[in-house]
């Protein structure tokens, strides 16, 4: 199923403030929580769909790249937001903006997943240089990423053996103290993270001497890239729970590919337009040729007619880069420039004089437009 806009699943305008977009959420978290509406399937999804929204639209970055982007600019590597998430680790992803709307620890356990404290660990982003070749097709990159990743003696727990791992005396295993509260439900039973635990509702009781009790380690993992054609300069896509590894089995955290464009030798960029300064010699040009061009993806034959004046641009349709959401490619410029011999033998020379005198090579001095001027009358 496609996506919604995340605007209109908040219902807020493109134009809306960081607060205008915070109070859109809180009503949708609201009217969609799941202890509002046990058993609706529908109102879990929509409740999942609000909080995709606001984590991409209440971060800056993120919601720039959503603006340029759409979808693809916040997860075209590998798929965005909570897709593949239960609800515990929504409720951990936004647990202290529950609290605050007041919302926070219900029978779903609010910032925990089955009752317990769920640690999330931290985001990573990567430069990746990529040609325009390889922007025109796409492609696929195995990069090597230095990160933590969950301790091999352990794994991930933090403890020396599994009897290192007690139940907490505080919480009793719960992960959360609970108390009464009133909220815009009347009396709620609240609760709150286990200040002994951490939530985790165990205690390690004896460290593990590789990781030294924090469950992961310094390592490296090749990371598969599928990056999609038509990116630019400046684009950063997502890798869901491709960052750093959390302790006690928790949720990785997020890589983001930041795309680094390298100039090409022939061919300059503008949007999906790509433009070529071609040379063609002054006999080319007086008496006309057909010759061979290189294009992004291959070569072109264009036909020069005669009397080509230097700066003539030629428009080949479709033989620019692919647009990122569209199937629509973008075009070829091609500037004509003649060339001048600089050394000519002395019978050169005498055949050139002849020419002198010839009205037809007389120049016109006529008023020439400018290149940015031909350049916009071409797309008008």
């Amino acid at each position: 199923m496609e996506k919604r806009d995340y605007y209109e699943v908040l219902g807020v305008p493109k134009n809306a403030d960081a607060q205008t977009i915070k109070k859109a959420y809180r009503q949708k978290a609201i009217q969609y929580h799941p202890d509002k509406n046990p058993g609706d399937k529908e109102a879990e999804e929509k409740f999942k769909e609000a909080a995709e929204a606001y984590e991409v639209l209440s971060n800056p970055e993120k919601r720039e790249q959503y603006d340029r982007f759409g979808h693809a600019g916040v997860g075209g590597a590998a798929g965005g937001g909570f897709q593949g998430f239960d609800m515990g680790d929504i409720f951990s992803h936004f647990g202290d903006l529950f609290e605050e709307f007041g919302i926070g620890g219900f029978s779903r356990g609010g910032r925990s997943r089955g009752g317990h404290a769920v640690q999330r660990g931290t985001n990573l982003r990567v430069k990746v240089k990529l040609t325009l070749e390889e922007i025109a097709k796409g492609v696929e990159k195995n990069i090597k990423v230095q990160k933590y990743v969950p301790c091999p003696k352990c794994g991930s727990t933090g403890a020396k053996s599994p009897d290192a791992v007690k139940t907490c005396p505080t919480c009793h295993g719960s992960g959360y103290t609970v108390r009464m509260q009133q909220s815009l439900f009347g009396a709620m039973q609240m609760q709150s993270e286990c200040g002994h635990c951490h939530g985790t509702g165990k205690v390690i009781t004896d460290k593990c001497p590789n990781c030294n009790g924090n469950g992961v380690v310094r390592g490296e993992e090749v990371i598969t890239l599928k990056i999609p054609a038509g990116v630019s300069d400046g684009m950063q896509l997502s890798m869901n729970g491709k960052g750093n590894a959390a302790p006690n089995k928790g949720i990785p955290g997020d890589l983001y590919v930041l795309i680094e464009e390298e100039k090409h030798p022939l061919f300059e960029r503008d949007g999906n337009n790509l433009y070529l300064e071609y040379d063609i010699s002054f006999p080319q040009a007086v008496l006309g040729a057909t010759v061979e061009i290189p294009t992004i993806d291959g070569k072109a034959r264009i036909k020069i007619s005669p009397g080509t004046q230097s700066g003539t641009l030629l428009r080949l349709n479709g033989k620019g880069l692919p647009g990122l959401r569209s199937y629509q490619r973008g075009d070829l410029i091609v500037n004509i420039n003649v060339w001048v011999p600089k050394n000519l033998d002395k019978e050169q020379k005498q055949q050139v004089e002849q020419w002198l005198s010839a009205p037809e090579f007389a120049p016109k001095n006529e008023r020439r437009t400018s290149f940015f001027e031909r350049v916009k009358q071409f797309f008008n």
